[in-house]
């Protein structure tokens, strides 16, 4: 699933080629991709017909399409959820899903998504964020963040660690991908238990998470496959600098021991034996 540095970068690229446009006609190919719109792909496309989009917005790995009146188009991407700019005329996607035509008679914008996890959905705004969006934390990228509020969650909870990082009500954005790459770096691993993190060790560790979402970011995110790409269709090419996530069995760049892979929450943990020994502790 997209984390915060390709949902960002997909948020880029709407920006750039959809704000001020007008929605002319909206087309919806597969009434899967509608059903978070409860009323119905109708209503949908009423809905949408008209609007002016002015902004494309962002909190964590939620990305939506300011249209005034405190409405927006929220997106969910899924496992496999695409926004594409497209010239109209062009061949159409295999799985495209949605298709949204402007009035300039420019490039449209398709939504496409091969296993329809995803979708979209028009939603109200409360205090500048989608109703759904609400509970969601501000992300480390954010200028409102406060890491010291977060360390302060996170501490507080009885959990472990990577648990916590994942917790979107607490820190948002960050994924199994980010996690693994910011504990690797900050030498912690992800089964401590949050009450014996000091405040150090949790600077830490949003410091690194920071640093490599920062880093993925200018990369253009991650892809491991072609599910995820930019609105052009361009793959991310961090995959190329991850030190932890992915590489069992290939030696940690900062000293040699063979990266671990370990189940976790029906995903995987990777982790450095040498760097990050597992806490003594039983896990709560």
């Amino acid at each position: 699933m997209p984390e915060l540095p390709e949902v960002e970068v997909v948020r880029l690229g709407l920006a750039e080629h959809v704000t001020g446009r007008t929605v002319a006609a909206v087309e919806v190919r597969h009434p899967r991709s509608v059903r978070r719109h409860l009323a119905g792909e109708l209503d949908f496309a009423a809905r949408l017909a008209g609007r002016q989009i002015r902004a494309a917005r962002r909190r964590g790995k939620y990305l939506w399409l300011d249209l005034g009146g405190e409405q927006a188009l929220l997106a969910h991407l899924g496992m496999s959820g695409q926004m594409r700019i497209q010239e109209p005329g062009s061949i159409d996607e295999t799985h495209l899903r949605v298709r949204l035509q402007f009035t300039d008679g420019g490039t449209e914008l398709r939504f496409i998504d091969q296993r329809t996890f995803g979708g979209l959905s028009v939603e109200d705004v409360v205090d500048g964020l989608p109703i759904p969006v609400t509970h969601i934390a501000r992300d480390p990228l954010d200028p409102c963040f406060d890491p010291d509020a977060v360390i302060a969650g996170i501490r507080q909870r009885r959990t472990a660690l990577k648990r916590a990082l994942l917790d979107q009500t607490l820190v948002s954005g960050i994924g199994n991908i980010y996690a693994d790459e910011a504990l690797w770096r900050a030498r912690l691993h992800g089964a401590r238990l949050t009450a014996t993190l000091t405040r150090a060790q949790g600077r830490a560790v949003l410091t690194a998470v920071t640093e490599v979402m920062t880093e993925a970011l200018a990369a253009g995110g991650t892809s491991f496959d072609a599910l995820y790409v930019n609105i052009n269709g361009a793959s991310g090419y961090f995959d190329r600098s991850l030190a932890a996530y992915g590489q069992d069995g290939r030696p940690c760049p900062r000293c040699g021991t063979a990266i671990r892979r370990d189940a976790f929450m029906n995903r995987s943990s990777h982790t450095c034996p040498r760097c990050q020994p597992r806490p003594r502790h039983p896990h709560p």
